[in-house]
């Protein structure tokens, strides 16, 4: 009688022991999620290989257009300085930082629709923190439209002027050579030094233009919405940089037909019908709709 009475309460404390071991594993891991300066990203941020070479919307759409061996973007491509801009506020709303303004009961279109700062949490990216400054600073908000145009520096106003990002291109490209995609050399153009960029990993490209190829073809989904959002806005946004053409070239005629093909009808897509569908990112789509307007 005596051992089983000893051997419930032996249990009884492994059983106490078990609750209090719990419950303060519990409250370290609250304890974390109040501290994590990250919890403002949307999880698909933390999905994928971490052996992978992690790499933002801009630098993707950037390193797709760069010519690997020259290490610079072409200089007939006017188109890509304002697609940055525009991948900055998608990134910034894939990250839970930037949202448009409710819509209202007048149904406001995407385009008249104010950018609102959601989170000021840093992204650990100075040209995304620097452009969420911008936005959360300004009174009153601005449009997508506009806010492309200020970080581009395309306004005819001077008080507006200090909105624009500046050497996004270098900036960026000094990025990936801190990741070890890209290195630095120094070119001579007759009349000028500049600053080149070659490409130093070529694995990182390549598995760029495949993911962008197979998006189209092997992996290609009828539905937009299930598609994933951060490769939907790659494939739009490098349509609209002038430079989704470079991932293609490679491939065979019937090949490229194909992912034109699949990519217009992307592009054919109505901005204000995509955005009211559930799951969507509203701000994704007033960019693209700023695009195809």
């Amino acid at each position: 009688m005596t051992s089983l009475t000893q051997r419930s309460s032996g249990l009884v404390q492994r059983r106490t022991e078990a609750s209090r071991s719990a419950a303060a594993d519990k409250e370290k891991d609250s304890e974390g999620d109040e501290f994590d300066p990250h919890r403002g990203e949307e999880e698909e941020d933390d999905k994928g290989d971490c052996k992978e070479t992690r790499l933002t919307l801009m630098e993707e759409v950037l390193l797709l257009g760069l010519k690997d061996r020259e290490g610079y973007t072409s200089f007939w491509n006017d188109c890509i300085s304002s697609g940055l801009r525009g991948c900055m506020l998608i990134e910034l709303g894939l990250r839970g930082r930037l949202q448009l303004e409710p819509c209202g009961m007048r149904r406001k279109s995407l385009l008249t629709r104010k950018v609102i700062c959601k989170s000021d949490a840093p992204t650990g990216d100075m040209l995304l923190d620097e452009a969420l400054k911008h936005v959360k600073e300004t009174q009153p908000p601005e449009t997508v439209q506009s806010w492309i145009e200020l970080l581009s520096g395309e306004t005819w106003n001077p008080l507006k002027l200090h909105y624009q990002l500046r050497n996004v291109r270098e900036r960026l490209a000094k990025n990936l050579v801190e990741k070890g995609v890209l290195t630095t050399e120094k070119q001579n153009f007759l009349l000028f030094d500049m600053t080149t960029h070659p490409l130093t990993n070529s694995t990182v490209k390549q598995r760029l233009v495949k993911k962008v190829q197979e998006a189209v073809l092997d992996r290609w989904v009828n539905e937009p919405q299930r598609m994933d959002k951060r490769l939907l806005a790659l494939l739009l946004l490098a349509h609209s940089s002038d430079v989704l053409e470079n991932a293609f070239a490679p491939l065979l005629d019937e090949q490229y037909d194909l992912a034109m093909k699949r990519v217009r009808l992307l592009l054919d897509l109505e901005p204000e019908g995509e955005a009211a569908k559930s799951g969507a990112n509203e701000l994704l789509w007033a960019v693209v709709a700023a695009f195809t307007k």
